[in-house]
């Protein structure tokens, strides 16, 4: 114990949000220090990262869609949870040296945020890839306590706050209270799902085939989910599925609104589901807390407004909605010994 303490002294202890879309990592005191795309490009046919510089994060994901045939950029995340072990540890490997810029012998502990509904092997996969990737010790905790922990909600206090967290991969919707979760739900759709449904809008309307970052970068530019003061229109570019050749359409904010009712409907029904699992004393409680919510789904423009309607309570954005779920990660780093009951670890305590 006096010697793990003494290793703290020289290590950036940090807290990790590994998301399907961006990692973030949070120090205490220092607040985000890195937010990257979880993606990392490897030599097709071997999964062997590039020995570059530009092999993970930001300059990888750039290559999306327009790699060489010997260079595939993989995100290895999907839903949530690991769908490419080495690829991941070798992703958690280069954001820890990054952010800790140390000498090697001395090793960080790591909070990591995970979904509340994953099963014990995709959480043994988390736990193996960031101590293979250079964590002294450590922790795990869900994503739904780590966002009411970042957003500032009274979660150890004995009354409900409900958080409605819109990642890349999953949407996790949880009641908390007494520093637990007292209903949730883990829902395997969010901001890749609505990219999904932009794509097929294009392929079905248009005959125009596009890719994944283009259909993001429509759904930020013109993606809503209620009807804007001022509807706007972009122009998309892509192959064109029955000459196969380059071209170009315009499309308009009410078509991609439309094309993304099935994913939002989806979000909408989960939250609903939660909420009628609740006991009478914590629903009294929502009345007047509302719903808090957060990650990057959170910020498509309108959603909280169709989530009021939806449920009958005031449902808000929090303020750096991205950025909620790593920033409680470091808040759990920074209590550890009072709230390591609340996380798991698979060594002894400290």
């Amino acid at each position: 114990m006096i010697f793990d303490s003494l290793l703290g002294m020289f290590s950036t202890d940090m807290g990790i949000d590994l998301g399907t879309c961006n990692t973030l990592v949070c120090v205490r005191g220092q607040g985000i220090v890195l937010n990257e795309p979880s993606v990392v490009a490897v030599r097709k046919g071997t999964n062997r990262v590039l020995d570059n510089g530009n092999a993970v994060g930001t300059a990888a994901k750039e290559m999306l869609g327009k790699t060489p045939g010997s260079i595939s950029a993989i995100r290895p995340l999907k839903d949530g949870v690991i769908a490419d072990f080495d690829i991941t540890e070798a992703m958690l490997g280069y954001f820890i040296r990054k952010v800790h810029s140390r000498r090697r012998w001395v090793r960080p502990r790591v909070v990591v945020a995970i979904p509340s509904g994953i099963t014990a092997v995709e959480k043994r996969a988390v736990y193996n890839s960031a101590e293979r990737a250079g964590a002294r010790k450590v922790y795990l905790v869900s994503e739904p306590m780590a966002a009411g922990m970042g957003a500032g909600l009274p979660i150890v206090e004995p009354t409900a706050s409900m958080i409605v967290d819109v990642g890349g991969g999953t949407t996790e919707v949880a009641v908390l209270t007494l520093a637990d979760i007292a209903v949730s739900q883990s829902l395997r759709v969010g901001g890749d799902n609505m990219d999904e449904a932009i794509i097929n809008h294009m392929r079905r309307t248009y005959n125009l085939m596009i890719g994944q970052p283009t259909a993001e970068k429509v759904k930020i530019d013109i993606g809503s989910v209620a009807e804007l003061p001022e509807e706007r229109s972009r122009e998309v570019r892509g192959r064109d599925l029955i000459s196969g050749l380059p071209r170009k359409c315009m499309i308009t904010s009410q078509e991609i609104r439309e094309a993304l009712k099935e994913p939002i409907g989806q979000i909408i029904e989960c939250v609903l589901r939660t909420l009628e699992q609740l006991e009478p004393e914590l629903a009294a409680d929502l009345v007047e807390s509302g719903i808090t919510m957060v990650g990057g789904g959170a910020l498509l423009p309108g959603l909280d407004e169709v989530m009021t309607a939806a449920t009958g309570l005031e449902a808000r954005v929090c303020d750096d909605a991205m950025t909620c779920v790593a920033r409680g990660t470091a808040i759990y780093l920074d209590n550890l010994t009072l709230l390591k009951d609340a996380m798991e670890s698979d060594l002894d305590d400290m």
